[in-house]
């Protein structure tokens, strides 16, 4: 399948303006030579059924999707792949030639792609996860976790009842923890996951010390924003492997940027510094 030129994919959301997807799309395509183009469309929720049906007229083959329409997208799509299913929210939409729109989630994609990138001799049988937050990432790493065969996932949240929701969704290899006994958690697991806001600029730091944490164990930050969070600083320090938020960001968009211009494009440490250069 030789690349496409001459296409328009986007990416929708409300507020658009923070997306880095732009960047990344148009790096990718600028390397490829690919005549194509990408573009930020703020949508709101109102027009959300209208402009899915319009994109394709006027030439999309595809869009990603994100805050705060990744769930509803579902209620339009004609496919909806398993993962998008498992996970409950898409964020790639690919039109299709008889009309409508396929549904994909490619976020627990570029979450494993970017853990096994750092961490080679990953095994999901040997894999003990604490996922800290239960929002849509959450959502994606439990799904692809569960999906690669981690026998048991430990879960919290600042509310309980979210994380709960999420035991009964993805049902009984999900152990879900109080907020508060995540410390005392740590000296248990070899994976930890932060899916929060917590540590991101301008927002609330995560408040948590690692003292029980094993230099084995592996730290994953979904914020990329700052790109060194104070909890991979800490982790750092302590000699764990430590991974950062923009190769999961970067890793989500492959599947996307394939299906609609026809090539695959590589994450590598060029893509990595174009971004943190800007």
């Amino acid at each position: 399948m030789g690349h496409k030129n001459n296409l328009i994919a986007g990416v929708m959301g409300n507020p658009i303006s923070h997306s880095k997807s732009p960047l990344l799309f148009r790096h990718w395509l600028n390397k490829l030579k690919i005549q194509g183009q990408y573009v930020p469309l703020k949508v709101v929720k109102e027009d959300l059924e209208q402009v899915l049906e319009t994109l394709p007229k006027i030439g999309f083959s595809g869009i990603n999707v994100t805050i705060p329409h990744k769930e509803h997208v579902l209620n339009f799509a004609e496919k909806i792949t398993p993962r998008a299913k498992n996970i409950g929210a898409a964020n790639t939409l690919t039109f299709l030639p008889d009309g409508g729109f396929k549904a994909d989630n490619t976020d627990g994609f570029g979450f494993l792609a970017n853990l096994k990138e750092y961490q080679q001799n990953w095994r999901p049988v040997k894999c003990v996860p604490l996922v800290l937050g239960s929002g849509g990432a959450s959502r994606s790493v439990i799904s692809s976790l569960l999906a690669e065969g981690v026998p048991i996932i430990y879960i919290t949240n600042r509310t309980m009842e979210r994380a709960q929701e999420l035991g009964h969704f993805f049902g009984p290899r999900i152990k879900v923890i109080k907020w508060t006994d995540k410390k005392e958690m740590l000296s248990s697991i070899n994976l930890l996951v932060n899916t929060t806001s917590l540590g991101m600029i301008n927002h609330e730091v995560l408040d948590l010390s690692l003292d029980n944490l094993s230099h084995a164990t592996t730290v994953v930050d979904l914020v990329y924003n700052p790109i060194k969070t104070l909890l991979l600083r800490d982790a750092e320090t302590r000699g764990c492997r430590c991974i950062d938020g923009l190769g999961m960001l970067l890793h989500q968009a492959t599947p996307g940027f394939e299906e609609w211009f026809g090539i695959k494009p590589s994450v590598d440490s060029e893509t990595r510094k174009m971004f943190l250069s800007k």
